[in-house]
């Protein structure tokens, strides 16, 4: 669906030439939900704007549906633009047209017959949840409500692939889940190929199957989520895998378990996948002459499968502690004694 080929992207500027995208290439397959993350910088912003024409790459290709977007000009690329969509992170509405008006306003400047365009407004309203906001204007709207309504002004040209620029940046993070969950099922029922970027590590692993990494301009590292999740290989990759799997209230937890619970050993548990799902604590019961106190844990979805986190207490006789946390390893469960008396 969409190639990046040794893509590369220079600027000029007084102090000299700058390269924003740096020998890129990314093959995303029809129908996937592909996440770029990267930090401020990092040139996924102008990796993303490369896929519809905002932007030309110095070197490398672009073929986005067919069509080489990299170097078409004109009519042909503005008829390449309507199977492209885009939405963006302060919403870009028009602030004197309604929410219908908004939806709209794409399919007038398509040509659609008037009474056509009032059926595919109503149903791209229902699509995304906005039935009885319809003669709104944004002004009245929450920040989620204005976000539907780019989704929906996006969605009116049937387009084959969705780019969304930063496209929860600017919500709290109840409406950002609420949009999330409106993509994914968008992604499922009309088979739209999504390409997303943020520096959110949340937003990836809510709904994306594959993510590229970016660093300098350059992809540093690629693949599933799930396994990204499992064995991150950048140091880069590691900090934004950290942002979901150990918030910062990580840190205090751990310092005040060391301080309640002076004797034994306090482990944490890292479940990736199908070990997220074993019944591994009742093993360990009925194994081995421990007790085991479970005292704080989280296992989270990705589209990909299961991860999760899990801090528990070990008692008993050194030997068989020890048993026991090899006994764990073995069930490809990451583990980290984060005391041990």
């Amino acid at each position: 669906m969409i190639s990046i080929e040794n893509v590369k992207k220079i600027y000029s500027s007084i102090r000299g030439k700058v390269t924003a995208v740096d020998d890129v290439s990314i093959e995303i397959n029809e129908g996937e939900i592909f996440g770029v993350i990267g930090y401020s910088g990092a040139g996924k912003s102008t990796l993303i704007r490369m896929l519809n024409g905002l932007e030309l790459p110095t070197e490398g290709t672009v073929t986005v549906a067919g069509r080489q977007v990299s170097s078409i000009r004109g009519n042909e690329l503005r008829k390449a633009r309507q199977e492209i969509s885009m939405i963006f992170q302060h919403f870009n509405l028009l602030w004197s047209r309604t929410v219908r008006e908004n939806i709209a306003f794409p399919l007038e400047i398509a040509g659609i017959p008037k009474g056509q365009r009032q059926k595919r407004v109503a149903e791209l309203i229902k699509l995304v949840g906005l039935d009885g906001r319809e003669d709104a204007y944004p002004s009245q709207l929450s920040g989620g409500q204005k976000q539907r309504v780019g989704i929906a002004r996006a969605l009116a040209n049937n387009p084959k692939v969705l780019l969304c620029d930063e496209a929860t940046s600017a919500l709290d993070p109840q409406t950002t889940d609420s949009i999330l969950d409106l993509l994914v099922d968008i992604n499922k029922r009309l088979g739209l190929t999504i390409v997303l970027i943020t520096h959110e590590m949340h937003v990836i692993r809510k709904i994306c199957h594959r993510v590229a990494v970016m660093e300098d301009g350059r992809v540093v590292e690629t693949g599933p989520v799930l396994e990204v999740f499992k064995n991150p290989q950048q140091q880069i990759t590691k900090r934004f895998v950290q942002q979901v799997t150990e918030p910062e209230e990580t840190k205090e937890t751990i310092e005040h378990l060391i301080e309640q619970y002076p004797q034994g050993t306090v482990v944490q548990l890292g479940f990736v996948g199908e070990s997220a799902e074993q019944p591994i604590i009742t093993n360990l019961i009925r194994k081995f002459d421990v007790t085991v106190n479970i005292l704080q844990g989280k296992i989270s979805q990705t589209q990909n499968g299961s991860y999760g986190t899990l801090f528990i207490h070990l008692d008993g006789n050194g030997t068989e502690v020890s048993n026991a946390i090899e006994f764990i390893r073995a069930q490809q469960v990451g583990v980290e004694v984060i005391k041990n008396d």
